[in-house]
């Protein structure tokens, strides 16, 4: 961190226990913001505590918090601050994100928010065609299933948004669902049954390839969506790629730093 400059961005993130993955994803994107910001010092905070407390008794690596980080900050003399969450919705963690930042607003001369990956329509159309780069090829009898976390914030209704805004830009191979809300495993069932393709592929539509997308989605487990798709008669092929290693859509993220407020 440059200790000269009185301007800092933080960007925040879930976290991940799985350091291959972070590495190509939580890591790329920061280093893009820093690469595009280089009069700005840049800082680290996750929201998940449960991963940090592991990264920490497994790795003996610290991750700070939020809190701990906005209190780093006033410390290193910070006064002009841009919060960039790494989220994929406005959801739960970036309401309490938003909380913790603004209990320490007095400290600082400004404190502006950069917005989640899918909060505007033009946000969610931006993200399926960075996405659909690495997925051009999909052939017309193939489809893409994609594993979303789900919430059961009101902010899960992006995820139906996304699933319609595919459709609607003629992805209609595509299907999204969600591990702990709508749509879910049967409701893409169903779409399965129309489109009754040739293979499934699989990849989850979270910023990182971590706990969900190895066990929930591909992991050995009779439950997991891989097993559940298999036991439907369909082949399936997994693809362990995070959002975060998409060019495009590491841009957005950089596109809603400079549009902060």
């Amino acid at each position: 961190m440059d200790k000269n400059t009185k301007k800092a961005i933080l960007v925040v993130s879930f976290g991940t226990s799985v350091n291959e993955t972070r590495e190509k994803t939580i890591d790329c994107i920061e280093a893009d913001i820093r690469e595009a910001n280089p009069d700005a010092s840049i800082y680290r905070a996750w929201t998940s505590k449960m991963i940090i407390r592991k990264l920490k008794n497994r790795d003996g690596v610290t991750i700070h918090t939020v809190k701990e980080t906005m209190e780093a900050m006033i410390r290193d003399g910070i006064k002009e601050l841009i919060v960039q969450p790494t989220h994929i919705i406005n959801g739960i963690e970036n309401d309490l994100m938003e909380e913790d930042v603004l209990a320490y607003a007095d400290h600082f001369d400004s404190i502006r928010f950069g917005t989640p990956l899918l909060t505007s329509t033009k946000d969610i159309e931006e993200a399926i065609r960075a996405f659909m780069e690495d997925w051009k090829d999909l052939p017309e009898k193939e489809a893409l299933v994609l594993m979303g976390h789900g919430t059961t914030h009101y902010a899960n209704t992006a995820y139906a948004a996304l699933d319609y805004t595919f459709k609607d830009l003629g992805y209609s191979n595509v299907l999204i669902g969600t591990v702990e809300a709508y749509p879910s495993i049967p409701s893409i069932l169903r779409g399965l049954k129309e489109l009754q393709p040739e293979k499934i592929h699989l990849t989850p539509f979270m910023i990182v390839a971590g706990d969900h997308a190895t066990n929930d989605m591909a992991g050995e487990e009779e439950d997991s969506w891989k097993n559940q798709f298999e036991a439907a008669g369909y082949t399936v092929e997994c693809h362990l790629k995070g959002l975060g290693e998409y060019d495009g859509i590491r841009k957005i993220f950089l596109k809603h730093i400079e549009e902060s407020k």
